[in-house]
């Protein structure tokens, strides 16, 4: 059961349309160490966490994963808000506006669509969770690096709270995997 809060984990307000930075945020949608990537992973594998300390971790992230996959839609969204037709095309969009004109859809930077290829689920606790660990830093250097492409305060303060989410989720799957190891599974 959810219970959907109507107000971001953090406030987007982006006030300058940036289309280049636009469609590298894409990636942390529907990219390979996207948040969607993230959210269906740690859903998926919750189903074979040993007990309810590991299904309510995974449940817990992989809804927060959600949340921040409406955050980068957001930025996305206002990114491109009042971007012309001609300026998509100069900055690499006009591939997305053909399919979806201003609609933002899960794919990278590059326009590649989205595929549930981008994770695995073994059934396996410690494989399962070192795959997560993994998944997170991969993601927190993904927000390091859009983090060196802008200037822009506004997306800055987004993009850092997202990386540091990255580290506190590495954190807690570390600890789950240590104490389900100091368990024998």
């Amino acid at each position: 059961m959810f219970k959907y809060v109507k107000h971001l984990n953090y406030p987007v307000n982006i006030q300058k349309k940036d289309l280049k930075m636009a469609k590298s945020l894409l990636t942390q949608f529907g990219g390979a160490n996207s948040e969607l990537a993230a959210s269906l992973r740690y859903f998926s594998q919750k189903f074979t966490m040993p007990d309810e300390k590991g299904k309510a971790l995974l449940n817990d992230i992989a809804t927060e994963e959600l949340g921040h996959c409406e955050m980068i839609c957001t930025m996305v969204s206002q990114l491109v808000k009042d971007a012309t037709v001609e300026e998509l095309k100069e900055a690499g969009l006009d591939g997305m506006y053909a399919e979806h004109k201003k609609g933002v859809y899960p794919t990278d930077a590059n326009g590649v669509p989205f595929t549930a290829t981008y994770f695995a689920v073994t059934g396996d606790v410690i494989a399962d969770l070192y795959e997560d660990m993994a998944a997170e830093q991969k993601a927190r250097a993904v927000y390091e690096n859009l983090i060196d492409m802008t200037t822009d305060e506004d997306v800055l303060g987004v993009l850092l709270f997202l990386r540091q989410r990255e580290i506190v989720h590495f954190n807690r799957f570390k600890q789950l995997k240590d104490y389900y190891q100091e368990k024998g599974y």
